[in-house]
């Protein structure tokens, strides 16, 4: 019988890291939930100790699932573990993910400690999370740069102390598999006491390798792999779940070990995320990607035709991406409306299915073809979108080619939930019709924030496919992002632009 390999998950807490991939609690535990029907072993919910919010979302994600453990990261310091463990203690099955770092460089500048200060520091942290729980893990921060014979002192400390996983992270994906390989093969043929522990990997992707770093790992032993949706996470991201777990199904014969992971839940987790942080999957994007199952020489076509696995080693089936036929439309009834949420993992009240199937027949009577993919951004947009301080009442903008620069009359709502809202009237110029717009709120809300970044994508096909505008913005040393869709760029833009906003203005009250 193959041996099992446990999928940590840690897209909620590193993933998040990555630029514009904030997320609010109500997104984080949607897509928590999500990874509980993907099969993951471990989510992990976030950083207890870095924020009021970040405590609040790990100690909401513990109890909003049950079939799958949730982790904490906490520094190996005292107040760190015990403000993880009041995060996850409620969770059904709750994990203390310690770490520290063991590379010479990090322990000289960064900790400015000795290589035995370390070992005592990283014993005593793990045994006094292991006074909470027996489900420890402990991680040496850029284990790929430690040396080796500290890390066989480290592991057999922590280990010892309590730690039932012991992480090996390649921390800032520099090492290359085959020296990963021998890394991993040398801990599990030296460490004392390996038998009593899971050795797992992390690996980052900043020389293209965290995939294939994890896949070697495997190969030589180890037996939890941490990884992210989408690869998303800090700098370059982290490996690839659905690429580390496709390589282990598709390659059986090689790896010769199983994952819990429903593969047919690998696509909608991803398109989950790609709509939740608002960045659409790359078209090349290796399984999940547009161009993955597409085949455009005419000899691969002709291959295919013949037999497919000519030229596709895995099916579109296998990861659970059906194709584009629509389903509902402006005659669907809200039953049928309800069923295709269903399909789409979400279990709404009968009010908020009223609510989607309206935005649905508003939809379809502005386009032919109503896609799954539209189907998701409404409900993210229309259904679970927030009562928020700032509101958009209506716009007007003007665009042309001739003497009279672009320009937006906007009319704004303020005021929270509960209290009368407040209509304020603005109109602005601008360089073009969405620098108008922006301009226009910014005037109305009263701060002039920078626009770090700005994207349109289309969230399916057609020059009528509703639009995906997800934006980043700074004031006052804080940063916010906001998505929004909608059938028009420009009020996409607007409704983003809003979120924005609200979220900023959230964000410097927790501050």
């Amino acid at each position: 019988m193959a041996e099992r390999v446990y999928v940590f998950d840690t897209t909620l807490r590193d993933g998040e890291q990555s630029p514009g991939a904030t997320m609010n609690l109500d997104e984080k535990i949607r897509m928590a939930r999500q990874l509980e029907t993907l099969g993951v072993d471990i989510i992990e919910a976030g950083f207890p100790i870095a924020s009021q919010g970040d405590f609040e979302a790990v100690q909401a994600i513990a109890q909003a699932v049950s079939e799958v453990q949730v982790a904490g990261l906490c520094r190996a310091v005292t107040g760190d573990i015990d403000r993880c463990w009041e995060a996850v203690s409620k969770a059904r099955n709750p994990r203390i993910h310690t770490f520290l770092a063991t590379s010479d460089i990090h322990m000289k500048y960064k900790l400015g400690k000795t290589a035995d200060e370390v070992l005592a520091m990283a014993e005593k942290a793990v045994r006094h999370a292991a006074s909470y729980t027996d489900n420890v893990e402990f991680s040496a921060e850029d284990a790929s740069r430690s040396d080796w014979d500290f890390l066989v002192k480290v592991a057999e400390t922590v280990i010892d102390a309590g730690a039932r996983v012991v992480n090996i992270p390649d921390t800032v994906g520099y090492t290359q598999p085959f020296e990963y390989y021998e890394l991993i093969k040398y801990l599990m043929d030296n460490v004392r006491g390996v038998d009593r522990a899971i050795i797992s990997v992390h690996c980052h992707n900043d020389l293209g390798s965290a995939v294939a770093n994890s896949l070697a790992a495997i190969r030589a032993g180890a037996r939890q792999v941490e990884c992210t949706v989408l690869g998303i996470g800090e700098r370059a991201g982290n490996a690839a779940l659905e690429d580390v777990v496709m390589a282990l199904n598709t390659r059986k014969e090689l790896y010769d070990v199983e994952t819990g992971i429903v593969t047919e839940q690998i696509f909608p987790s991803c398109r989950r995320l790609s709509q939740i942080i608002g960045m659409p999957i790359p078209p090349n994007k290796a399984i999940v990607g547009a161009n993955a199952f597409a085949h455009e020489s005419g000899v691969h076509q002709d291959g295919v035709f013949k037999n497919r696995l000519t030229y596709e080693i895995m099916t579109p089936a296998s990861i659970g991406r059906t194709s584009n036929d629509i389903v509902i439309g402006k005659h669907s009834g809200s039953h049928a409306v309800r069923r295709k949420a269903e399909e789409l993992g979400y279990a709404l009240e009968t009010e908020q299915v009223h609510v989607l199937f309206k935005a649905v027949k508003e939809l379809a009577d502005k386009k032919e073809q109503v896609y799954d993919e539209d189907v998701e951004a409404l409900i993210l947009e229309k259904v679970y979108r927030r009562r928020d301080r700032f509101r958009l009442a209506d716009m007007s903008v003007f665009s042309g080619t001739g003497n009279v620069p672009p320009h937006a009359a906007m009319v704004m709502e303020f005021g929270r939930e509960g209290e009368d809202a407040e209509l304020r009237r603005t109109s602005e110029f601008g360089e073009g019709s969405v620098d108008a717009v922006f301009k226009s709120i910014y005037s109305l809300v009263g701060i002039a924030p920078k626009l770090e970044y700005y994207s349109v994508n289309a969230v399916t096909e057609g020059s009528d496919a509703l639009a995906g505008v997800a934006v980043r913005i700074e004031h006052d040393g804080v940063k916010a992002v906001g998505r929004a869709n909608d059938g028009d760029v420009i009020r996409a833009s607007a409704l983003a632009m809003i979120n924005a906003l609200n979220r900023l203005e959230k964000a410097k009250e927790e501050k």
